[in-house]
């Protein structure tokens, strides 16, 4: 909440998924709605990569070695979309798409900034891929840095 008024066209830089040593690199990604998405095979196998959305279409694809990219958009905003090979189990994989520019992945501590953020309040959610979603409400001000934390137990 708090982007509304706003429409932002999808970036033209284009955003990687690679298969390489039997993963998917990255293991989460951001991408706006309508943004390239482009799915590298790096591995001397086959792979299938099969996304499981519930908001945008599903497809199920074979990747050869070496094989030319597969280029897909998702036109419609879902958190988190999750990603598997058929062919290695153990390979998985979470897509978050959203309409507008304003979202990040944590680093591997947890930590995160978004740059460049309007004036306005906003609600902002973040997930886990076991412990879930959360949201807050943050009031974001001309010139001034707000800061909010989130916080799992256990």
């Amino acid at each position: 909440m708090g982007l509304e008024d706003y429409n932002f066209q999808p970036p033209s830089e284009v955003v990687t998924l690679d298969q390489s040593g039997c993963v998917y690199v990255p293991h989460v990604l951001g991408i706006q709605s309508g943004q390239e998405l482009n799915v590298l095979n790096s591995d001397d196998t086959t792979h299938n990569i099969n996304p499981s959305p519930s908001n945008n279409r599903d497809w199920n694809i074979s990747q050869a070695p070496a094989s030319q990219p597969i280029v897909k958009k998702f036109a419609r905003t879902e958190v988190m979309i999750p990603v598997k090979c058929n062919v290695h189990p153990w390979m998985k994989s979470y897509i978050g798409v959203v309409p507008h520019p304003y979202f990040v992945v944590t680093g591997s501590d947890g930590r995160y900034s978004l740059e460049n953020l309007p004036p306005g309040e906003y609600t902002l959610e973040v997930w886990h891929e076991r412990l879930g979603a959360q949201e807050q409400t943050i009031t974001v001000a001309t010139g001034q840095i707000s800061t909010i934390d989130f916080e799992y137990g256990g």
